[in-house]
């Protein structure tokens, strides 16, 4: 190639600072392995997201309260924390009634906020960070995404109005137990979260997929054009 040859995006004067040219490269070469590698990350962030609320009745039980106390608030935020709609570790049961959290803890008290606050104990062990429904969703979330891996580019994202069917047990579930007329239990709450999770996978990573491939393609050939930039800067430099 002519050294004098010009390219399109990236000057061939010597004005532009080798610094500069060493960023433009890791910056193609950083969205690349985004690109090349984003179910990976997408995989082990949930699988980060998912084990901190377990992480919680662990550290309770093995007595370090205060980081236990930091994730507890942390998915105070994403999540009410009921802890008679949520998983228990290290207790009598893996789940409890509200009849039954009362009469542990001999109160009589449908305060929202006592029952958010309250964590566990030794005798009931301790609660996990969210609540049964989230903790279905986001583990189906990941796991749906690990089996995407292996179809990932053969399967096409399912319609919208089939996805609607896939949160409508979850919508139903959640709304009748809102508004009083009744109270799901924890199958319930797992298969509607579940349903969800699987749903959002099936939509959305294809979609996700295809975008990627063209970051892919167009970053690729950025960061040729980059490294041809540099090579012929290198050759215009006087020795």
């Amino acid at each position: 190639m002519n050294p004098t040859t010009q390219l399109p995006n990236y000057p061939t004067n010597q004005s532009v600072s080798p610094a500069l040219r060493h960023f433009i490269l890791f910056v193609d070469r950083l969205v690349v392995f985004v690109a090349d590698h984003w179910l990976l990350l997408v995989s082990l962030s949930l699988v980060v997201f998912a084990g901190l609320p377990f992480l919680a009745p662990v550290l309770m039980h093995w007595g370090y309260t205060d980081p236990a106390q930091l994730i507890y608030m942390g998915y105070r935020l994403t999540c009410h924390q009921l802890p008679y709609r949520s998983w228990f570790l290290f207790g009598e049961q893996p789940v409890y009634t509200l009849d039954q959290l009362r009469a542990a803890l001999s109160v009589d008290t449908d305060d929202i906020f006592f029952w958010t606050t309250f964590q566990g104990n030794p005798q009931l062990g301790y609660k996990v960070a969210w609540c049964e429904r989230d903790t279905a969703m986001y583990i189906s979330l990941l796991i749906a995404g690990l089996a995407f891996g292996l179809v990932r580019r053969r399967l096409k994202p399912i319609d919208w109005r089939v996805y609607l069917l896939f949160l409508a047990p979850m919508a139903i579930d959640g709304t009748t137990q809102l508004i009083g007329l009744r109270e799901s239990d924890w199958l319930w709450r797992s298969i509607t979260g579940a349903l969800f999770g699987v749903g959002s996978v099936w939509l959305v990573y294809p979609y996700v997929e295809a975008a990627m491939r063209d970051v892919q393609a167009q970053a690729r050939e950025q960061w040729r054009k980059a490294v041809i930039s540099q090579s012929v800067i290198s050759n215009q430099l006087p020795d």
